[in-house]
């Protein structure tokens, strides 16, 4: 802290305290929002996109033909991962906020905690891509298959740049990282005393704001948060979904006329076959999703989205910051 000696700003700056803290607060935020996850994945998959009318319709539809587990489906892969990635998140962030900063004591100032949050998601994209996949796969299917079963069938398709299908729209989608830190921050500052001058904050002057700020402002903070974040990219987090479900994601490929690399079939003109997958790239998800759904697709599942995202997210900002709190 500002008023404090150096070894209160090395505490705020414990890689291992982050880490240990995100992590703790991923495996809560994942248990709490995971249901409204499967729905938007149902939602953003155009084969099976239609069977459902709304948030609440698909939730209920869900739990009457797959029973109460089928929203939880798939979780078992992000459960292995995800509270890792929070981790490696949160404290990826801090250090890539440190490296921005002359000195220690130095306030960063919203354009540098936007940059670090992007940066943050770029790298952690590299960890997340293969198990978004898996999940993705899984959660489109209508019946019931394992983890190990879909991560099987991915590597045989392709093997290792298989299970990286999508990794471009999954980078840019958590470049939201950067709007996601941003509105907490800016609403933690918003809500502080005024009368105080500003303090080195690396990620919402932890200790300041578990001792001076209540936990209705922490609360609306990280729920603003998750609003911000996912608002700002999530078009992207559409294209991503679409190139890894496929075509035909909710149902077992057909055994004929196979890519050797995909599921999806091929079509004969003049003799040669041709990939006729429009969800190939980035860009021809996006030119195939627009031309025949138009502007409104990239914004598919945004309502179960928007509404997990707060629980979610007000999880996980309290969660981390009461461990660091607890740690420090």
């Amino acid at each position: 802290m500002g008023a404090k000696d150096g070894e209160d700003s090395k505490v705020q700056l414990n890689p291992t305290v982050d880490f240990i803290a995100g992590t703790i607060a991923g495996m809560t935020s994942l248990a709490v929002g995971y249901p409204f996850d499967t729905v938007k994945v149902r939602f953003q998959s155009p084969e099976i996109a239609g069977k459902y009318r709304s948030t609440f319709h698909a939730i209920t539809t869900i739990i009457r033909e797959e029973r109460f587990v089928g929203l939880f489906k798939g979780i078992a892969s992000p459960f292995t991962t995800a509270p890792l990635m929070n981790g490696i998140v949160f404290a990826s962030y801090r250090f890539l906020l440190k490296v921005q900063l002359p000195t220690v004591d130095s306030v960063p100032t919203l354009s540098q905690i936007a940059l670090a949050g992007a940066g943050t998601g770029i790298v952690g994209s590299f960890l997340v891509t293969p198990v978004e996949h898996i999940k993705v796969r899984q959660q489109a299917c209508l019946t019931p298959t394992s983890t190990r079963q879909i991560a099987l069938q991915i590597f045989r398709e392709g093997g290792i740049p298989a299970l990286y299908r999508g990794i471009t729209a999954t980078a840019l989608r958590d470049t939201g990282y950067g709007a996601y830190f941003v509105a907490y921050e800016a609403t933690c500052r918003y809500f502080s005393s005024p009368t105080r001058p500003p303090e080195p904050n690396i990620l919402g002057q932890v200790e300041t704001q578990m001792t001076e700020m209540p936990w209705s402002t922490l609360l609306l903070a990280g729920a603003l948060a998750g609003i911000a974040g996912w608002i700002v990219t999530f078009p992207f987090d559409v294209v991503k979904t679409r190139m890894q479900g496929g075509e035909g994601a909710g149902a077992p490929p057909k055994p004929t006329d196979l890519h050797p690399s995909t599921t999806t079939p091929l079509v004969k003109q003049d003799g040669n076959s041709r990939d006729c997958n429009p969800y190939r790239t980035t860009m021809s998800t996006i030119i195939h999703s627009y031309r025949t759904e138009g502007i409104g697709v990239f914004f598919r599942g945004l309502a179960p989205t928007l509404i997990r995202a707060i629980p979610v997210n007000m999880v996980t900002f309290a969660t981390f910051e009461a461990v660091v709190h607890m740690m420090s």
